[in-house]
């Protein structure tokens, strides 16, 4: 099962961080609470040793010197209520709450003792006293209830668990942060790899990712290489392949033509022959696309044979080609042309507007239009061929260039035409552009080149 990188990334720090701050918290908590209940301790006791200097032995029994309003002194407590007990070693009570529950103390004299008790329905916290009155000895006990302490408890226990919360959220956000950051690299170079084209095959550039992506970049880029010496290898057996076929193929149909005139008068023969000259004049079309194709590469195209053309002139020679065709479907083909000068290959750009002819023609229906026009824009040039066929829909207007696709598998042709328009219009760093017709029916083709400067 696939996992996401950051989703790992996240459990590997968000859980420790959380565990950390737990038993943070834990610390924290026992940090804070501890001081407070020892400060709590500490008073009860200094009030436990308060009645050890009123202690006296008096007729050989144990007495307390403690007059009533000194007794209400030590019964108010800062927060709760204060109880003690004052014993012989009898167990009889000298002075004190009668009710107040058994002691238990220290082994060592004069050693206080804390715990918690009961007294009276309630939890009180005691502290424990054992000490010597002339040879005597007494047992101390002192009390109070635990509101306060459970108060103080709850206040430490809230602020640290809202304090908790607070750092963990910000914890999670920092960290959630930091892996997007981080992971930044990787999916730039996603993005860049998702943006190009299938057939762009360059080699990603290694000095400008990150260090940790570079093996990762090494590794793509090696696979690249050997991928572009794939291509390299068909493209060449390609346009090998149809240069070698041109020539053979151009015999065959001077041939099937002769035959055509030599039995023109055999309707039958003759029939035959016309569906071998068509299928011969097909091979040889894409043929020729073949080799178009392997000279329209970008890798192939050298800026040093561009030359000054005028694209007007060029659109008007290829027009004249496929009068006969347009004929034959009854396609009223005409064109609006007005000079305009471009810097270009001109083979690769009689292929370009052949290829989008062609195209027109193929998919409009007979009785269509179709007009070609070239037209200058300022510093641009503009090749438009409009057609009034059945238009092409908006999620195939990205795919049609691609090299082999075809809108629909009973359209003919072998896929290529529009990819070799791309490839050329990308040679000449022009733009190419789809667009449905004014009356939403029919399509236009515009590639915009740069205009020639001296």
């Amino acid at each position: 099962m696939n996992a996401s990188i950051r989703l790992r990334l996240l459990k590997w720090l968000i859980a420790p961080l959380l565990i950390t701050n737990i038993l943070g918290a834990i610390l924290i908590y026992r940090l804070a609470w501890e001081p407070a209940n020892a400060a709590f301790d500490e008073g009860l006791t200094d009030t436990a040793w308060a009645l050890v200097p009123r202690l006296k032995l008096v007729s050989a029994d144990v007495a307390i010197d403690l007059p009533p309003q000194a007794e209400q002194v030590l019964r108010v407590g800062h927060f709760d209520p204060i109880y003690f007990i004052v014993r012989n070693a009898a167990g009889k009570t000298i002075a004190g709450d009668a009710d107040f529950p058994s002691l238990r103390t220290s082994e060592q004299l004069n050693e206080p003792l804390a715990y918690d008790g009961m007294m009276r329905g309630g939890g009180i916290r005691v502290i424990s006293l054992k000490a010597m009155v002339d040879g005597k000895p007494v047992f101390i006990g002192v009390g109070e209830t635990l509101r306060r302490r459970n108060n103080i408890r709850s206040e430490i226990f809230t602020t640290l668990l809202l304090m908790e919360g607070l750092l963990a959220v910000m914890s999670i956000l920092i960290v959630w942060f930091a892996v997007s950051k981080g992971l930044l690299p990787l999916k730039k170079m996603r993005a860049d790899l998702a943006s190009r084209s299938y057939d762009d095959l360059s080699l990603i550039d290694v000095e400008h990712n990150a260090l940790e992506l570079q093996p990762l970049v090494l590794a793509l880029n090696d696979l690249l290489s050997k991928v572009q010496v794939g291509a390299a290898a068909q493209r060449d057996f390609v346009a090998n392949v149809a240069h070698q076929l041109r020539t053979p193929l151009a015999g065959l149909k001077m041939q099937i033509e002769w035959l055509q005139q030599r039995y023109v008068a055999d309707d039958e023969t003759s029939r035959s022959i016309e569906l071998m000259l068509s299928s011969s004049e097909r091979v040889i079309r894409q043929t020729n696309q073949f080799l178009s194709l392997a000279r329209a590469e970008p890798s192939q195209f050298v800026e040093a044979y561009l030359e000054k053309v005028a694209l007007d002139k060029l659109v008007e020679e290829a027009i004249q080609h496929f009068i006969e065709e347009a004929d034959k479907k009854n396609i009223d083909l005409g064109f609006d042309l007005s000079p305009g000068d471009i810097m270009g290959n001109r083979f690769l750009l009689r292929d370009l507007i052949d290829n989008l002819i062609d195209n027109a023609i193929r998919y409009t229906p007979a009785q269509g239009t179709i007009t070609v026009s070239c037209l200058s824009l300022q510093d641009k040039v503009l090749l438009k061929v409009d057609d009034s066929g059945p238009g092409i829909a908006s999620s195939d207007q990205e795919l049609i260039f691609n090299r082999f696709y075809r809108i629909s598998d009973q359209s003919n042709g072998s896929g290529l035409g529009l990819a070799i328009v791309r490839d050329i219009a990308t040679d000449h760093k022009a733009e190419i552009k789809v667009l449905t017709g004014s009356q939403g029916q029919g399509t236009i083709f515009e590639v915009i080149f740069p205009r020639y400067k001296n």
